[in-house]
């Protein structure tokens, strides 16, 4: 027998876990002879696909990180002075390997199960502590996605806020980011809100102004002292939104201080790489009055069952899942592992070590300004931080390709240069810099005499004088070993896909392999700004091309826009472009968006932001959109009918038979059809959103294509659109992407959090289009598996025609309220037995929406089944008197090892049935770390800050 020299590993075995013998039990236990005739059971026969996707052929781990090699060393990595929010950082290789590098950190999930996520949450809070302290401010949430999008959200709150209701102008100042002002075009937009750009010194405000936004320092890099303007703005009743470098302000008055309502930025700085644009994790800091206004995540200190200090998002009722249309914002995914990141790196330096960092940073830039000023180059900047501007006149060409030369980038504005330092800035690049500066001046080298002994140009009402980082948290863990031990004693808080299955249905919480995340860390993509030379970037964009190419061919769409970074910015694009093409066609009156009752909280919030008009589509009983109910509102909305926006498969779980019908009746009455493409997992491969008539979906690439959660971010949401869309999708003012006809930014970079989409990239190349079906079909496997073990025991609200599910399932719980049981019970219970609970009372209140994915091997799918069937009994047992109603492990979940190891046990079941009601809990028990959180005690006493621990003390005893 000959030897196989050509075998090769194929990717999709590692990431498709069910093996050969386990497909063919599943099958049996579904009832079927195999996954061909499930997935004909499943999918309508009017929407499959004709033929395979055409794709390249799959690629080993090994062969995909060697080509991805020689594709990366395309980018140039230049010493980047360019800044402009963006800036080389070093991350502590502590940080770097045991949280960036960590499934124990960037596998967890939205830490909407407090008692599982303590680790993170703490992290969490940490960060939050740290903005508010840099600020000045009150109170700040848990990140949002960059700093633009901070600072839109910032106007539209101010917009909510404000007392005259025909104030409709908001004041901009010419020295924010020109990318911040992209964002804040696009969101003004919709509203008939206009931007006035000016200079804050001499422009005179009226009552007309609701807001007002400036930049510290001052993106041309001087510092302004605007305590006067802003005394100026509060006597006219208009709020003040301030962009803060959060370096800076370890040197420089927090606005806080100086009259800011609302303080954003990037935290980037702190220990997060560049990424040619992301992700990083802005900070949106505010007043507490604002608590129930400002946008994202707040975590809170709270108290658990047994009065002890615990942590939880607090003010959950604001966010879109609850609120929809009437919600502050549509966020939905936060920067969560970026802001994690970042708070250790606090945490790492402490106060005194980011001063250095910072003083550092700010000496460079008055040793280079001095330096070039004896050589005759006059400095513009009279007070700054890190940045120096110069006029060059007739020398920017000359000084631009010798700097080109030395791989030295600059800020470049006609003759205008902008020199911005950083934390990898050294005193080696100040003279480069002034010995290429010499060189054009004829002055030679050895002539050059480079100032090393420079006094802070921080003007002395500018300078801070509030201490800041106190908490011990920030003054404990400066040697690495204490640093690891801090890290990890919080992983061990958290459960992750390290531990088991998180079965959670609409999030597709999926393998993210280590060879996808490998490339992520290398300096060649790591290192690259995002308004670096075009020349430089051509690895990243043969990522992009390829991956354009390839999810164009998954979706059937003509082109994707990379730029928006999570799936709820998706649509909010998706929907921008559908009002800019209508527009456009002479159509702006259409402005009806026509949503399932069942869809996720953020379409409709998402449509508010884009100021559609949002017409709510009946349901029928069996969960499919009610087709009478849509065909008779399109037709009453025609002459205004702007889009449908619906979510295939269903939030049900099903392949509704009459989604053609659908899309042809919106197309007929002159509408687009948007796709959430949030259950994309269960149509790649089989079908795609143009096969079924959609004309724009956005892809949650941190769900079907692997990116992972991050415990709650980063996403990427970008968007397929059809042939006559592609001219609307989002340009860029710095950097030259447009299309025809585009819309302005949604995001602060023009490829959104593009380092992470090598991540997807990496997927698809691996999987290629046999593993990427498979993918999709082991998805539907594992789902019908799991759905056949459990219906017996608990309904399954919805099935498609022949009874089957999608990727999904929704059981329901309702009828154990009749007996004092609740699905957040069954939640709660779910953690003694080592899981993370599927979605709660989502689509439907008092049910589990379910979703295993492709990546679960059948034994964990078994091990959680019969966690399920096991508390069913328990169930069982509370209705029939077995258990006390009040007093019994559901209840009472989850059980803490300080609970069950305590002297007193006052309960009328076992500790034994508590802390191990099954054999394998045993041999690997995960123990929540906090016992049941009290959600309102949160709400009504909202700590959002580590206080001094003798604080928590007061707080917390009653």
């Amino acid at each position: 027998m000959g030897l196989d020299i050509h075998y090769q590993e194929e990717f999709q075995n590692r990431h498709i876990a069910p093996n050969e013998a386990d497909t063919e039990a599943m099958l049996s236990v579904i009832g079927v002879d195999s996954i061909e005739q499930l997935i004909d059971e499943t999918l309508p026969e009017n929407i499959k696909l004709k033929k395979p996707l055409n794709l390249p052929a799959a690629k080993s781990e090994t062969e995909y990180l060697t080509a991805l090699k020689q594709t990366s060393l395309l980018n140039k990595v230049f010493k980047s002075f360019i800044g402009q929010g963006y800036y080389d950082t070093v991350t502590p290789g502590v940080i770097l390997r045991n949280v960036f590098e960590n499934p124990g950190w960037y596998t967890q999930y939205t830490p909407y199960q407090a008692e599982i996520a303590q680790g993170r949450l703490q992290a969490l809070l940490n960060f939050q502590t740290m903005v508010i302290d840099l600020t000045g401010m009150e109170i700040a949430n848990a990140s949002l996605l960059d700093e633009a999008t901070a600072a839109a959200e910032g106007m539209f709150m101010q917009y909510s806020l404000r007392k005259n209701m025909a104030a409709k102008k908001y004041f901009v100042s010419i020295s924010v980011f020109p990318q911040t002002i992209d964002v804040l075009k696009t969101r003004a937009n919709p509203y008939g809100i206009e931007l006035v750009i000016g200079d804050h010194q001499n422009f005179q405000l009226t009552e007309e102004f609701f807001g007002a936004i400036v930049q510290y320092p001052a993106g041309n890099g001087e510092l302004f002292d605007y305590a006067d303007f802003a005394a100026k703005l509060h006597g006219l009743n208009i709020k003040l939104t301030v962009a803060a470098d959060i370096l800076a302000l370890t040197l420089l008055t927090p606005p806080g201080e100086w009259g800011a309502d609302i303080v954003v930025g990037n935290t980037q700085r702190f220990g997060v790489p560049m990424g040619f644009g992301g992700p990083h994790a802005a900070y949106f800091a505010t007043k507490a009055e604002y608590k129930r206004n400002i946008p994202g995540r707040i975590i809170g200190v709270t108290v658990d069952s047994a009065n002890n200090y615990a942590l939880r998002m607090a003010l959950q009722t604001r966010e879109q899942h609850i609120r929809r249309d009437k919600a502050t914002s549509n966020i939905c995914t936060a920067q969560a592992l970026l802001a994690i990141m970042a708070s250790f790196y606090a945490a790492y330096h402490g106060p005194k070590g980011l001063k250095k960092i910072a003083l550092r940073t700010h000496g460079l830039a008055i040793s280079l300004a001095e330096t070039l000023n004896k050589l005759g180059f006059k400095q513009l900047n009279t007070a700054y931080f890190d940045t120096i501007r110069f006029d060059l006149g007739d020398l920017v060409q000359p000084i631009h390709a010798a700097c080109l030369d030395n791989e030295i980038n600059l800020s470049y504005q006609g003759s205008l240069v902008a020199i911005s330092f950083d934390e990898t800035s050294t005193f080696a690049d100040v003279k480069t810099l002034a010995k290429i500066f010499a060189r054009v001046k004829a002055v030679a080298a050895d002539d050059v005499s480079v100032v090393d002994d420079v006094e802070t140009v921080v003007p002395e009402n500018l300078k801070r004088i509030t201490k800041y980082l106190q908490h011990p948290i920030f003054n404990s863990y400066h040697s690495e070993h204490e640093m690891l031990r801090y890290i990890k004693s919080l992983e061990a808080k958290d459960l992750s896909l390290c531990q088991s299955m998180i079965p959670l249905g609409s999030c597709t919480m999926k393998l993210n392999a280590t060879a996808e995340m490998i490339p992520i860390t290398w300096s060649h993509f790591g290192k690259i700004h995002p308004f670096a030379p075009a020349d430089q970037v051509l690895g990243y964009y043969s990522v992009f091309n390829e991956l354009n190419k390839w999810l164009s061919e998954i979706t059937g769409f003509a082109a994707m826009s990379f730029q928006p970074n999570s799936g709820a910015q998706g649509e909010y694009t998706g929907l921008m472009v559908i009002r800019a093409y209508h527009q456009d066609r002479g159509e702006a009156h259409r402005n009806v968006a026509l949503i399932p009752a069942s869809a996720h909280g953020t379409n409709p919030a998402s449509a508010a932001m884009a100021e559609m008009k949002i017409v709510v589509v009946k349901s029928l009983g069996n969960g499919n959109i009610d087709v009478d109910d849509l065909k008779a509102k399109a037709v009453q909305y025609k002459d205004n009918l702007a889009c449908l926006m619906v979510t295939y498969p269903s939030t049900h779980g099903v392949f509704e038979e009459s989604i053609v019908e659908i899309c042809d009746t919106i197309h007929k009455n002159g509408g687009q059809v948007y796709m959430d493409g949030a259950n994309m997992n269960a149509q790649v491969g089989l079908t795609s959103p143009a096969n079924i008539g959609a004309d724009v979906c956005h892809l949650n690439l941190h769900k079907t294509f692997c990116i992972p959660h991050g415990g709650g971010g980063p996403g990427m949401g970008p968007i397929g659109v059809a042939a006559h869309l592609v001219p609307f999708l989002p340009g860029h003012t710095v950097v030259d992407i447009a299309h025809e006809k585009s819309i302005s930014a949604v995001s602060s970079a023009p490829w959104g959090s593009a380092s992470i989409l090598i991540i997807s990239h990496a997927y698809i190349a691996m999987m290629g289009s046999k593993g990427l079906t498979d993918a999709t079909k082991y998805a539907i496997l594992n789902a019908n598996y799991i759905k056949a073990r459990l219906e017996k025991y608990y309904p399954v609200l919805y099935s498609g025609a022949n009874g089957r599910c999608a990727h999904e399932m929704i059981l329901d719980c309702r009828s154990f309220k009749a007996f004092g049981i609740e699905v957040t019970d069954i939640a709660k219970r779910l953690m003694d037995y080592g899981f993370h609970a599927p979605t709660v009372s989502f689509p439907v209140s008092g049910t589990l929406m379910v979703e295993p994915t492709e990546s679960e091997p059948k034994h964990e799918m078994d091990r959680f089944c019969d966690a399920m069937i096991s508390i069913k009994h328990e169930v069982l047992a509370v209705e029939n008197g077995s258990f006390n109603k009040l007093d019994n492990p559901l209840k009472n979940a989850p059980h803490t090892a300080a609970v069950i190891t305590a002297n007193d046990w006052n309960h009328e079941y076992t500790r034994q049935v508590a802390a191990f009601p099954l054999k394998y809990v045993a041999e690997r028990k995960f123990w929540p770390s906090v016992g049941r959180v009290n959600d309102s005690h949160g709400d009504r006493s909202l700590i959002c800050a580590c206080p001094p621990l003798e604080s928590y003390l007061e707080e917390i005893v009653p």
